[in-house]
């Protein structure tokens, strides 16, 4: 079957939207006109947010998705596979690491390895932690680090302008900044920049689709907890085409690191 992306919730939209104009200029009606003007209006939303709205509507609408011997569910949070008379469900999360172990001294990444280890420690489930890296485009992605930079000095700005600042946001935020001026050093220096992305499966069983989802996210949402309590880190479950992608990685990457910065854009 095929796999019903975002691209084709706005490619039906803009088809509708089409279909109406059509009628609109051939009636003289002011009605199919506007319809028209909300479904151009859709599908420009869609095809840039659809990762957003799509799984808000597959949610509503009770839409379900079947690959083979998988199923996705309405909300698309989770991937669903029948066994025997019981369901698995898998939930992704993803994993914003801030810190990089060849800008520490030996100390702090003594203190990182033994934060990690502490994560990996404080989990009760069978949990796949996987790494992906790759070779970046040097202009594009100095481009992309000066304005990641200054976005997170604006968040670090706006958290101490509050009346009760957050210190392990701040914290946080600080952590970002060094991590990116860091990056720009290396770039200056002449080390060619590396990507990496971190993300979390998480898998839960249920006599029913409804209970297997139930307690995959539980188990989500406990190692959301113990990850970012442990690294001091962002930590979110992901949903949607950002699901959908972590569970392709887990048959195929792509084969260049162009095509791997286009699905993550």
């Amino acid at each position: 079957m095929v796999e019903i992306s975002t691209r084709y919730y706005a490619y039906g939209c803009f088809v509708a939207g089409a279909f109406t104009i059509f009628i609109a200029m051939t009636t003289a009606g002011w009605l199919f006109a506007i319809i028209a003007a909300f479904f151009f209006s859709l599908s420009l939303a869609t095809y840039k947010y659809g990762y957003l709205l799509v799984p808000v509507f597959t949610k509503f609408a009770r839409i379900v998705e079947i690959h083979d011997r998988f199923e996705i569910p309405p909300g698309q949070q989770a991937i669903l596979k029948q066994v025997g008379n019981s369901y698995y469900a898998s939930v992704f999360l993803y994993v914003r690491i801030y810190d990089s172990v060849t800008d520490k001294t030996v100390d702090e990444t003594q203190s990182y390895v033994e934060y990690f280890e502490r994560a990996i420690s404080s989990v009760k489930y069978v949990t796949k932690f996987a790494m992906m890296v790759y070779m970046k485009d040097l202009i594009k992605y100095r481009e992309k680090i000066e304005t990641k930079r200054a976005e997170a000095q604006l968040r670090l700005s706006r958290e101490r302008e509050k009346s009760e600042p957050d210190v392990l946001r701040i914290d946080r935020y600080e952590r970002e900044i060094s991590m990116w001026d860091s990056q720009l050093s290396r770039i200056a220096s002449g080390v060619k920049p590396m990507g990496a992305l971190c993300y979390v499966m998480t898998t839960a069983s249920g006599v029913s689709k409804e209970a297997a989802v139930a307690q995959a996210l539980n188990q989500a949402n406990e190692l959301r907890a113990t990850i970012s309590n442990a690294l001091n880190t962002d930590v979110v479950i992901v949903d949607g085409e950002d699901m959908k992608r972590c569970f392709e990685w887990e048959y195929i990457l792509p084969p260049t690191s162009k095509e791997f910065e286009d699905s993550i854009v």
